[in-house]
């Protein structure tokens, strides 16, 4: 476990390289000892540090929920971010590349929560009874650490590699749709580059925002009504360049854009 001093140093490390768009080593390189706690630890106090500055938590995302990416990262349980209120993108504004290091784009189903879930004992009928409507969203994901080089604690460390997201117009209601059967197709430049459904998302999306509700629960965390849940990508992430065009076309969930430039 790495010291109060240590875990200051390195999201002060983290915090500089998103804000000169310079790329860092990986923190697991140079302190092998990191733990989860430490990754946590140190994602929490540039979290803080952004609230203080003004900022607000308006969700969280859940990042490593498919089988096929923990196994990649030798894990088996998802991790978790926050999502700022200055994180938001529009549909109709284009993002500038050049604010990312290594901009990527992943297709999800977002939860819009009407109520607080609760905490430990949080199930997925508590999730689905809580959520007002789900919406079609896409992430936008970067990293501060160079070529993506990155081990789980460098990901939980760096808000678990989240920079952006943008909802869609449409809301559905969960009793209105089977969102574990949502199919996903991502388009680039009006050219198909990612296919997926959302039962990707550990067999059902609505089972990612349970086990958040529980993890952060360990953190003395809520999600509170009116959050926005990101559950994890539909499909595998894809690079964006300046100049870029997605569009994500839900099945009975609408679409939503992000454009770069």
């Amino acid at each position: 476990m790495l010291s109060g001093a240590t875990r200051e140093r390195l999201a002060a490390d983290l915090a500089r390289a998103e804000h000169s768009a310079i790329a860092m080593a990986p923190l697991t390189s140079g302190h092998p000892e990191m733990d989860v706690v430490d990754a946590y630890e140190i994602q929490l106090i540039n979290i803080r540090q952004r609230l203080a500055a003004g900022a607000r938590v308006v969700g969280h995302k859940v990042g490593l929920s498919s089988k096929a990416m923990q196994a990649m990262m030798g894990v088996d349980e998802p991790d978790y971010g926050h999502l700022l209120e200055d994180m938001l993108v529009r549909e109709d504004e284009p993002v500038p590349a050049g604010r990312y290091l290594y901009p990527r784009v992943e297709v999800e189903v977002a939860f819009i929560l009407a109520e607080d879930l609760p905490g430990a004992e949080c199930t997925v009928e508590d999730v689905l009874a809580a959520t007002a409507a789900v919406a079609p969203a896409i992430e936008l994901i970067d990293s501060r650490i160079v070529d993506w080089s990155i081990g789980l604690c460098d990901t939980i460390a760096d808000n678990a590699s989240s920079a952006g997201y943008v909802l869609g117009e449409q809301r559905v209601a969960p009793a209105d749709i089977d969102i574990a059967g949502v199919d996903a197709v991502l388009t680039r430049n009006g050219e198909t580059v990612a296919q997926g459904r959302s039962d990707a998302v550990l067999g059902d999306p609505a089972i990612a925002v349970a086990w958040l509700a529980r993890k952060v629960a360990d953190f003395g965390v809520r999600l509170r009504a009116g959050d926005i849940v990101l559950p994890g990508s539909c499909t595998r992430a894809i690079d964006a360049r300046p100049g870029d065009e997605f569009v994500a076309h839900f099945g009975g969930l609408g679409t939503v854009g992000l454009t770069f430039e």
